[in-house]
């Protein structure tokens, strides 16, 4: 890193194009963004995906994303993360000069953390401030963390040139430290450019889901699908892609973070200038972490394996003339000594053989697994009882769930998290979490099958039934 001393603030570069250059009028501008914005559905987010367009086009989505933000949070840091539009560079340029002048004021770049990642990862970060100069995608997201944050942070500004997978991951790898809660990430990206409207919508909501996946390999996957289809005039689906896939490969395999879609639009949608033929897709996505509070019911890798012996030793009790002994449940951990509701799904050759559970607990979780072991192998009226031959071929897995939580809204049901237990008089029925992701259905879909096939009251029936959702911990014998 050069030696220097001068400090260099960055000049506004595409205010009055972008957004309004006069500090009245923008103000004006975001209140009425935010003012029909998607509102927060989010808490403890650590990361936002944002588009960077011109404000007449994808501020409203912007807006949808920054109000997933807690405003009254005192971040140290807001990382704003954005893919090069001018220059093709190895690494990333992190702005380390000086403060990025605004229409408004200034906002303070923490230059000396800046400097650090560069002499820290100096094959990866440089403090090339040219990459910044003309570059768009940072700027524009400014405005929007100034009318939303309240405490006093300081940016970090990156600029990714590279194109380089290897070279995202290993700058995820350089900033997963300070993803957590003192810190914030905005990453800039928009998504489609330039299909027909429809092809828009169609391409964006692949993308979408690809980077919910929070699988990089599959966001790649799928980002080489769209661009096989030879959609007319697409030339790309995700314009900050390196952007996005840093942050994905610092979440990788956490299942702490979750990322949810927020709201989408594309060009066409803008009143005034929108045109169907040609146009830019718009998506606010939010990242979120899972946190534990202190009296929070949290199941240690130990207590998974216990669980996952026992159920087994159950169901062996079945085929032998002596029981061998049961664990002592008073030797036990206080997390298999709460009561909760858990169900246990039996597996043979990748086809379900036997599932049955409780929804809430009447008694110690130990003892919950320990029945509806026995119980999904021998009484599911599905199937016939498992016999001793099939014991090698049986996989256990148990879902542990959380407390019943009744709903008022199916927005409040977030696929692959929630599992729902649907009410209507003496009639229910119950869809374990995972029953979404193996089945691939959408939410309507989800309900239409529980209320039909599991509680009786046919295919629409959940629409005036109470519904509950809950999460579930699951594991199986092989974790």
């Amino acid at each position: 890193m050069s030696d220097k001393s001068e400090i260099f603030n960055r000049q506004p570069a595409v205010a009055g194009q972008f957004y309004p250059a006069n500090p009245d009028m923008l103000q004006k501008e975001l209140s009425a963004l935010f003012a029909t914005a998607a509102p927060k559905q989010c808490e403890h987010v650590r990361a936002i995906i944002s588009p960077h367009a011109g404000y007449v086009f994808s501020g409203g989505i912007a807006a949808s994303a920054f109000n997933q933000i807690d405003g009254n949070i005192d971040y140290k840091h807001v990382f704003v993360i954005a893919s090069s539009h001018q220059v093709y560079f190895e690494g990333a340029s992190v702005y380390c000069d000086g403060d990025f002048l605004m229409p408004y004021g200034k906002e303070v770049v923490d230059t000396e953390l800046g400097k650090s990642l560069v002499e820290r990862y100096p094959e990866l970060f440089s403090d090339d401030k040219s990459p910044h100069m003309s570059e768009h995608s940072i700027e524009v997201q400014l405005p929007f963390l100034h009318h939303v944050l309240k405490g006093n942070y300081k940016i970090v500004p990156i600029v990714l040139g590279t194109n380089d997978h290897a070279v995202c991951r290993q700058i995820a790898a350089a900033l997963k430290p300070y993803l957590n809660a003192d810190n914030l990430f905005v990453i800039s990206s928009d998504f489609s450019h330039y299909p027909n409207y429809e092809n828009a919508k169609m391409v964006d909501l692949l993308t979408e889901q690809a980077i919910i996946s929070k699988d990089p390999k599959h966001l790649m996957s799928v980002l080489a699908g769209n661009a096989g289809k030879h959609i007319p005039h697409l030339s790309t689906s995700l314009c900050g892609w390196t952007s996005v896939l840093t942050l994905l490969y610092m979440v990788e395999n956490d299942d702490s973070f979750h990322l949810k879609g927020i709201k989408y639009s594309n060009s066409g949608d803008a009143a005034m200038y929108g045109d169907h033929d040609r146009v830019v897709g718009y998506w606010a996505i939010a990242l979120t972490e899972k946190t534990v509070a202190k009296d929070e019911f949290i199941l240690s890798e130990e207590d998974k394996q216990l669980l996952s012996q026992e159920a087994r030793r159950s169901i062996e009790n079945l085929f032998w003339n002596v029981d061998r002994p049961a664990l002592d449940i008073e030797k036990c951990s206080p997390a298999l000594k709460t009561k909760c509701g858990a169900f246990v799904s039996l597996h043979k050759n990748g086809n379900l053989r036997g599932c049955i559970g409780q929804m809430t607990g009447d008694k110690p979780l130990l003892k919950v697994v320990r029945d509806k072991a026995v119980w999904a192998a021998i009484n599911d009226s599905r199937f016939s009882p498992v016999t001793e031959d099939e014991l090698d071929e049986i996989e256990i897995e148990i879902s542990v769930l959380s407390p019943l939580r009744k709903i008022h809204d199916i927005s409040e049901i977030e696929l692959g998290v929630h599992g729902i237990f649907i009410v209507q008089g003496y009639c229910s029925g119950v869809f374990l979490p995972q029953v979404a992701t193996e089945t691939g259905w959408d939410k309507e879909t989800f309900l239409g099958h529980c209320a039909r096939d599991k509680a009786g009251i046919g295919w629409e029936g959940w629409k005036d039934a109470d519904i509950y959702i809950f999460t579930a911990t699951i594991f199986g014998e092989k974790e």
